[in-house]
């Protein structure tokens, strides 16, 4: 039943693509199909085999020692505030926040010593040849994995304004499928399992890639003469590691100042629903209006009908807002889902799809290659549409795999 629902949900969320698509006749169905066969090859490995999985937990469990790792620095600074287990119990800020300080910084430390960029490569470089893309948007979407939507583009900045707008829009939809390697340690310290943040992440390579070039294919020349930037800004190692520290602590204050106002805004939204529908003695409020609206796409990849409506809340807030309020939202509701919606909706709201990431995608990449703001601004909402099917695509696969 999985498996059918599952195929189900892939062929829906495909047509989907292919109805958005800019010109059909173009589209390279090769592509199409080695990219569809890679997830379901990925997904198959880490999710019914048992060595897959075993290596998936082994993967977890690395994580999970430098989030440990993490926590020696926060002690000495937060003291037992630190110990969830504590008098304090979890606080938020501490558990899931700052241990980005530290993930980010270790992150700069290997952009700093070129590991990250010839890793990049390789894996860019294999999936290049093995899906048909062009080196660049490869290469993009593999580093967009490890450094997000915000500082990936940086790696491939010489070529940005050159790439074809295939090729562009490209970039822009792996930016809003993935997320930052960084703060995948947050979504976890909020209960989410992270064998399946894990897998989601690296699943959204491959999916950014296929869902793109349904709804763009290419249809100009490509310059395959591309290079990752190894323009190196830091001093030494040392210089490395304090400014990655620096990122991840502004990072760690933009989440938490956007986490209280949003959360605040929706409890003001909430409260002037209610009061409206206390009127009409109706219950209503913004999960409702999201669930109803958004369970038929819950439905199809996967939910069961009568946890689709309160599980399609949980993906308008991420639509709508962002993926760290759906999560944190989420955390403490996961009790009341089986097993396999809370799989399909880790997957499904493991992205960057949002509306606000137009905004940042501006700011940054625009910023980088000025000639192109304005097809940002005019790619945006079809952007966020189709990094948001590259997820549900990943949750839909996720779901056939389910025991």
């Amino acid at each position: 039943m999985n498996l059918l629902w599952g195929i189900g949900g892939v062929i829906g969320v495909l047509a989907i693509a292919f109805l958005l698509s800019s010109n059909r006749k173009a589209i390279n169905w090769r592509t199409i199909l080695i990219a569809l066969a890679l997830q379901m090859t990925f997904s198959f490995i880490v999710l019914r085999w048992d060595a897959g999985k075993a290596g998936l937990k082994f993967a977890a469990d690395g994580v999970q020692g430098l989030i440990n790792f993490s926590y020696e620095g926060i002690k000495f600074v937060a003291g037992d505030l630190v110990n969830a287990k504590g008098p304090w119990g979890f606080i938020f800020v501490i558990q899931a926040l700052l241990p980005i300080v530290f993930i980010s910084s270790l992150v700069a430390i290997l952009y700093y010593l070129g590991i990250m960029q010839k890793f990049v490569s390789i894996i860019g470089g294999a999936l290049s040849k093995l899906l048909g893309t062009s080196k660049a948007e490869s290469l993009n979407a593999v580093t967009t994995v490890f450094l997000g939507q915000t500082e990936a583009p940086i790696l491939i900045k010489p070529y940005l304004a050159r790439l074809t707008n295939s090729e562009f829009f490209t970039i822009m939809v792996s930016g809003m499928t993935a997320v930052a390697g960084s703060v995948l340690v947050g979504y976890a310290a909020m209960g989410i399992p992270l064998e399946h943040l894990l897998a989601a992440a690296i699943m959204a390579a491959p999916s950014s890639l296929l869902i793109a070039k349904l709804i763009m294919p290419e249809t100009e020349q490509v310059d395959n003469n591309v290079e990752l930037s190894t323009e190196r800004e830091d001093a030494n190692v040392i210089d490395a590691a304090a400014r990655g520290a620096s990122e991840g602590m502004q990072l760690v204050i933009n989440v938490a100042a956007m986490l209280m106002a949003f959360i605040a805004l929706i409890a003001l939204l909430n409260g002037l629903l209610g009061l409206i529908g206390s009127w009409f003695d109706i219950k209503l409020s913004l999960d409702l209006i999201f669930g109803y609206l958004l369970s038929p796409f819950a439905i199809l990849i996967g939910v069961s009908p009568g946890e689709a409506v309160q599980a399609a809340s949980f993906i308008g807030q991420k639509l709508a807002i962002n993926e760290f309020v759906a999560y944190a939202n989420l955390g403490p509701h996961m009790a009341e889902f089986s097993a396999k919606t809370n799989m399909i909706l880790t997957f499904a709201i493991c992205g960057f799809a949002n509306f606000s990431s137009i905004a940042i995608q501006l700011g940054v990449t625009g910023t980088l290659a000025p000639s192109r703001r304005k097809q940002i601004a005019q790619l945006g909402i079809k952007a966020v549409i189709a990094g948001t099917l590259a997820n549900f695509l990943n949750a839909a696969v996720a779901g056939m795999m389910f025991l």
